[in-house]
């Protein structure tokens, strides 16, 4: 399994080492037929200290530890090994493990010891009902806010990596190879053999759940895609790249909204990587950087696929592969930042949490000043002042059915000479996060309407909705599992 975070939620404990520890060795005293009595006397130790250590309430010293292993037949690297010894041991740590957190015990309910005349089947029971309880209490609280410093803390472990992550990139190449992909633009046919040799067939169907991009059936080796693209820039290759990358990159179903959330960028970067290979991309930008004639666009068209995609590849090749250090935003025609990244020292704003979506980037950068021109046919260049130094940008605007929206790259002056429009005489200075700068009304306006102006909000329901809950956020399941019954007797057509 590929990861690029560890998930605290599965990370094991000093204590939870002890415990499997004192499992092990109750595990191969009774196997042996030994008394807590008699294997004290083989080590020379009572059996009241014993049990503390089967219990996992003591550290053996490293000379006990020894005599234990000797006394048992095995070594103290056996008995040091993480996996508990049998699945009554694992339950039982499991157990002991839940009634020792926080959330069970502000439940003032009493303590259930796991001892051998628990029957395993009750064990089973316990064990799922603390993990339920769990689960609901993980969905409870996570709240947009927490959800939100998820966000942050994942854009800033990203950023300290320079947005590359070279196990996703060869995993990419690697199934590339199984595609047959050599050169050009990724094409369809090489999608599906992809997804061929990992048992799956791509089949594009009307009827896909409401919640849902896209649905896998493990039982019969199928991936459901819509009959089209979705707008925006979801592309039926990015879809079913996506949908091969929870494979290939080993994921399980999510714990926590963070690890949803670990999951979703991994995937996408997968298919970015897969859809403008690593070799063939980085052959690419240096050509064009040599030519100090480096463009968005072209990129784009090289490798068939959307601006967006195009521009945030850039950041994951150009700081590792090229020395070229940048920013990305994409932005709403109401100034509201909903993706950003930067590694080049230019400033988002924030919101106390250090998120950035949502937030209104200043009036004067180009992700907005774009918006103003009248033929935007071809990307837009500007120069901007900042407090942080001046930046060249490059934006493209677009549209969805959710209204217009800009993409944006972005390079520090010293590297603007590396691109195409660095000619250009726009020059714009912001001095944000001043509130002079685009924020403040201008007087003459704020004395005649301050009092008389009375505005509805147009809120952004994705920043501040109340995070949703399932197995996958936001997924109906019922209706998931409905279509994968419908579904199941149907025999899959060729791709």
């Amino acid at each position: 399994m590929i990861t690029i975070a560890d998930d605290p939620v599965t990370a094991p404990s000093p204590a939870t080492g002890l415990l499997t520890l004192g499992r092990r060795i109750r595990h191969l005293r009774t196997a042996r037929g030994l008394t807590l009595d008699q294997l004290g006397a083989a080590v020379g130790t009572t059996a009241s200290q014993l049990s503390l250590v089967e219990n996992g309430r003591r550290e053996p010293r490293i000379s006990l530890l020894q005599a234990l292993a000797d006394a048992l037949g095995t070594t103290p690297t056996d008995l040091l090994a993480q996996e508990p010894p049998s699945r009554r041991a694992a339950l039982e740590i499991e157990l002991e493990r839940a009634q020792a957190t926080s959330l069970y015990q502000a439940l003032g309910l009493p303590t259930v010891r796991p001892g051998k005349t628990l029957p395993t089947d009750a064990l089973e029971a316990l064990v799922g009902l603390q993990a339920e309880l769990a689960r609901r209490t993980d969905a409870a609280i996570a709240t947009p806010e927490e959800a939100r410093r998820a966000i942050t803390a994942l854009r800033l472990w990203m950023r300290e990596r320079d947005n590359y992550l070279p196990e996703i990139e060869d995993a990419a190449a690697e199934s590339l190879r199984h595609g047959g992909y050599t050169s050009g633009a990724l094409t369809h046919r090489a999608v599906a053999r992809m997804a061929q040799h990992l048992g799956f067939t791509l089949l594009h169907v009307a009827d896909l759940p409401h919640s849902t991009r896209t649905v896998t059936d493990l039982a019969n080796g199928r991936i459901y895609l819509p009959p089209a693209s979705i707008p925006g820039g979801h592309g039926l290759r990015s879809l079913a790249l996506q949908a091969i990358a929870h494979r290939v990159l080993g994921h399980v179903q999510p714990r926590s909204y963070a690890d949803f959330l670990r999951q979703r960028v991994e995937i996408n970067y997968f298919a970015a990587a897969c859809l403008l290979p690593r070799e063939a991309a980085v052959a690419f930008l240096g050509e064009a950087k040599r030519a100090k004639d480096l463009a968005v666009e072209d990129f784009r068209d090289a490798f068939g696929v959307t601006h967006e995609t195009a521009a945030q590849r850039m950041t994951n090749l150009m700081t590792s592969h090229l020395d070229v250090r940048l920013h990305f935003l994409r932005v709403g025609d109401d100034g509201a930042l909903y993706k950003g990244y930067e590694n080049d020292g230019v400033r988002f704003p924030t919101d106390p949490t250090g998120a950035i979506e949502g937030q209104l980037v200043c009036r004067q950068w180009a992700a907005r000043s774009a918006f103003e021109r009248r033929d935007r046919t071809t990307e837009y260049y500007q120069y901007t002042d900042t407090p942080e130094g001046t930046y060249w940008c490059t934006t493209q605007t677009g549209s969805t059915e959710r209204g217009q929206f800009s993409i944006t790259v972005g390079v520090p002056f010293g590297s603007a000479k590396w691109f195409r429009g660095r000619d250009t005489t726009t020059r714009n200075r912001s001095t944000c996060p001043d509130p002079a700068c685009c924020r403040r009304p201008e007087p003459g306006l704020a004395d005649r309407w301050s009092a008389h102006a009375w505005p509805s909000a147009a809120l952004h329901a994705q920043i501040l909705a109340p995070l949703p809950s399932g197995t996958f956020p936001g997924v109906d399941d019922s209706e998931v599992y409905a279509f994968l019954e419908r579904h199941a007797g149907s025999r899959p057509s060729r791709p």
